[in-house]
């Protein structure tokens, strides 16, 4: 019989073989993301000590963050491409040579210019007819939103994203002559460049599936989709000078060459998969593989659609995407129509002060993506309060300050000032509800960005024309309607995500029989 001591030491002797067998043991269900469930208050899956074999590998002349350095070059494109008819526009009409319209509330401004160049053809479309032509885009662009993630997924990313920036690229070029035939011919260019375009954000969500490290989300996800905030910072006051000096149809040719350099360096340097990627260091590629390996579903082949559907994690970014964007796409295409018409600035100027917005949402979304992962992975944060605190302020903030602008009067200065906070801050939700995709289901990520971008693109498709049909008489009473409304919006998305996202990997997500 063995004494209390000798018990004593075969129970230490027990406990420490069990300890270390479980150290041996593979990762389970419950360990899937650094944050999950079970480990949401112990160190990140990439920074405990018993997980040595992933070694982190360096991010300065990585693979994965020329990834994202070259897709934030795509997005650069995709936006410019988007947005600056929305600055040709104002010069494109037969109206727009003429800086002063008695129907302003406000004074215009009198600082002399350079003599407007109008070599271009202009035209005489009712503010109706310009309110569908500057939605029409999105009536293509939701069409491919879902086939794009679904493509993307069975048949890879690279070539699908390229391909789609490429044809929209190729009808952007085209919008001159579309214009000269008719509205109707514009209409039609805008819906094919939107098919073109619709299939860029699914893609590239699935192709950061493969690629970003649960840690480095944020990061390398918001850099990626920047692109699209720099796009139209660029793209808007550059439009305004190519206007004002050569004629508004070079806006389409110049822009469309910098997207067919783009499409050249994507083809040459981009791979699906590091495992794909011929330049990539066996450290980088073992780390983003390892690191990975748990979230991913093992099989592209079998997709939960119920599942995905009755997902409430899903419908909460859902809810959030599409009041997001009606903000977001209400400005895009109208501030450079309110800037004209309520603050009464001319084309050269009216570029450049609707690109501020858009300066400080790109600034924003860049340091926020930096200070979500290291929230997450130094200060141990769960990922779920991340993405909600994230999401509230980057749209409650731009809710208050949007209503605010619209009670500055003829107070230029105040109300540039208060639209681009507004802006500035809805960046901040780039590290909230647009990244959850990944948390909650990175295996179907582009499936699930397609799903929200199909909801969120309606806003782009009404948001305009309901824009212009409040605003027929550029009264700055009717603009705080259209800033009520959109506000409104935005408060309730804030309001749904908080009461419904999450921030871990979905049950639906990973096929448990797959897991060994």
């Amino acid at each position: 019989m063995l004494t209390v001591k000798n018990r004593f030491r075969v129970g230490v002797v027990l406990f420490c073989a069990t300890a270390q067998a479980v150290r041996c043991q593979p990762l389970k269900m419950e360990h899937l993301s650094s944050d999950s469930e079970t480990e949401e208050h112990v160190q990140p899956l990439l920074r405990r000590k018993d997980t040595g074999d992933i070694q982190k590998a360096p991010a300065c002349c990585s693979s994965r963050y020329g990834l994202s350095l070259l897709s934030c070059y795509g997005f650069f494109v995709a936006y410019a491409l988007r947005v600056n008819l929305s600055v040709a526009m104002v010069d494109m009409l037969k109206n727009s040579s003429s800086v002063n319209t008695s129907s302003s509330e406000c004074p215009q401004h009198s600082n002399p210019v350079p003599k407007h160049n109008h070599t271009a053809r202009v035209h005489d479309w009712n503010s109706e007819t310009q309110g569908w032509i500057l939605c029409s885009f999105f009536y293509g662009y939701i069409l491919t939103q879902i086939p794009g993630g679904y493509l993307a997924r069975k048949y890879g990313a690279k070539w699908l994203l390229g391909l789609g920036i490429l044809c929209t690229v190729i009808f952007t070029m085209l919008t001159p002559l579309a214009a000269d035939l008719g509205a109707g011919y514009l209409i039609a260019v805008r819906v094919l460049e939107g098919i073109g375009e619709g299939v860029s954000f699914p893609a590239m969500h699935a192709m950061w599936a493969s690629w970003a490290p649960p840690l480095e989300r944020s990061r390398l996800l918001t850099i990626s989709y920047a692109g699209a905030q720099l796009g139209t910072v660029v793209a808007l006051p550059l439009s305004g000078l190519i206007c004002f000096y050569l004629d508004w149809t070079y806006v389409f040719y110049i822009f469309g060459a910098v997207g067919l350099l783009w499409f050249i360096l994507w083809t040459c340097l981009v791979s699906n998969t590091p495992s794909s990627h011929k330049r990539i260091s066996e450290v980088e590629r073992n780390y983003i593989t390892s690191s990975l390996k748990n979230e991913l579903s093992p099989t592209t082949d079998y997709i939960p659609w119920a599942s995905i559907l009755k997902s409430l994690p899903l419908w909460a970014i859902v809810v959030a995407h599409f009041s997001y964007n009606w903000t977001f796409y209400t400005l895009l295409t109208l501030l450079p129509t309110y800037m004209n018409d309520i603050l009464g600035f001319s084309i050269q100027k009216n570029g450049m002060l609707s690109a501020l917005p858009y300066l400080g949402c790109w600034c924003l979304a860049l340091l926020g993506g930096q200070l979500a992962d290291l929230l997450r992975e130094k200060y141990l944060i769960r990922t779920v309060i991340v993405r909600k605190a994230f999401t509230i302020v980057g749209m409650m903030g731009p809710a208050v300050f949007l209503v605010a602008a619209g009670y500055t009067g003829c107070n230029y200065y105040l109300a540039v000032a208060f639209l681009s906070i507004s802006s500035s801050l809805g960046g901040i939700s780039a590290s909230g509800f647009n990244i959850n995709h990944l948390d909650i289901a990175p295996s179907y990520a582009g499936i699930l960005l397609g799903i929200t971008n199909t909801f969120a693109t309606i806003p782009g498709m009404v948001g305009p024309v309901i824009g212009s049909s409040l605003t027929k008489s550029k009264t700055i009473a009717e603009w705080q309607t259209v800033f009520y409304i959109s506000a409104g919006i935005n408060m309730f998305g804030a309001i749904f995500f908080t009461l419904f996202g999450q921030g871990t990997v979905q049950p639906w997500a990973v096929q448990r029989n797959h897991i060994q």
